[in-house]
């Protein structure tokens, strides 16, 4: 069992009377069922801007960010509020950490195969990130701030949709017409795949390939594994071809994470 400090997320709060109503505007995930969730902030185009989870607590919400992003999500934040009646801020003094302990706990709302979290203060508890990284990436689990930057993917690239990021019942956000016209129509040409692949990790962005044609990138990584983009109908074309699959010039086994239906 992976426990012990996520070094790289912080903590943000949201609190004031108008503060489901000011989230439930916004981002992907359903608010009001006074439950943690796991959910985006999307571009008006329905590109990933962050990720984070939701955490009701004291009479508002708690935010597990990535920690390089938080001052920009704060920011971002802070540029919607406009008469909403919320404070934001940045909890310094908190950090999230992996099992259960004393503080707001919650199962990981992604994957029942994913640590328990939780929000509680800072202390000396041993980091656990690469332990962390190494289970996600075996799980096929993407996350902002290691395998994509902000404005680069749609949610149905990254399994948002699978890893319960988003509600298509709970009305409007910003880029909800985008994405819900792609779930509707069936648009999914991208998903994220798990990469298998001997030796250490190629670089960020390395072409995954069929021959001489390309079939996605490579993402993230640790020795032997990690995730790939992959468009699926080219990946399917290869297959039924016979192509091996190749990235950085060794050979590789793209596979659909368990929790992922293949389209």
């Amino acid at each position: 069992m992976v426990e012990g400090v996520l070094t790289t997320r912080a903590v943000l709060s949201l609190k004031g009377e108008d503060a489901a109503a000011f989230l439930q505007g916004l981002v992907t995930q359903d608010v009001t069922r006074a439950q943690p969730v796991f959910a985006a902030l999307l571009t008006p185009q329905g590109k990933i801007l962050f990720d984070f989870f939701l955490v009701p607590a004291d009479g508002g919400h708690l935010i597990d960010c990535e920690a390089n992003a938080a001052p920009a999500l704060l920011k971002r934040l802070v540029m919607y509020k406009l008469r909403a009646k919320v404070a934001i801020t940045a909890e310094a003094g908190l950090a999230v950490h992996l099992g259960p302990r004393a503080g707001v706990s919650f199962a990981d709302p992604r994957l029942a195969s994913l640590p328990v979290r939780t929000i509680a203060p800072a202390t000396s508890a041993a980091p656990v990130d690469g332990a962390y990284d190494a289970l996600r990436l075996s799980l096929g689990v993407p996350e902002f701030g290691h395998d994509f930057k902000g404005e680069e993917v749609f949610l149905l690239d990254v399994n948002y949709d699978a890893l319960n990021a988003v509600s298509y019942k709970k009305g409007c956000f910003v880029g909800q017409e985008v994405t819900s016209r792609m779930k509707r129509k069936g648009e999914i040409r991208k998903r994220t795949l798990i990469a298998k692949f001997a030796g250490a990790p190629p670089a960020k962005g390395a072409a995954v390939m069929a021959d001489a044609n390309s079939v996605g990138e490579f993402l993230s990584g640790r020795e032997g594994g990690g995730l790939a983009l992959i468009r699926i109908d080219r990946l399917k074309a290869a297959e039924e071809g016979g192509a091996p699959l190749t990235v950085a010039g060794r050979e590789v086994q793209i596979a659909f994470p368990a929790y992922l239906e293949r389209g």
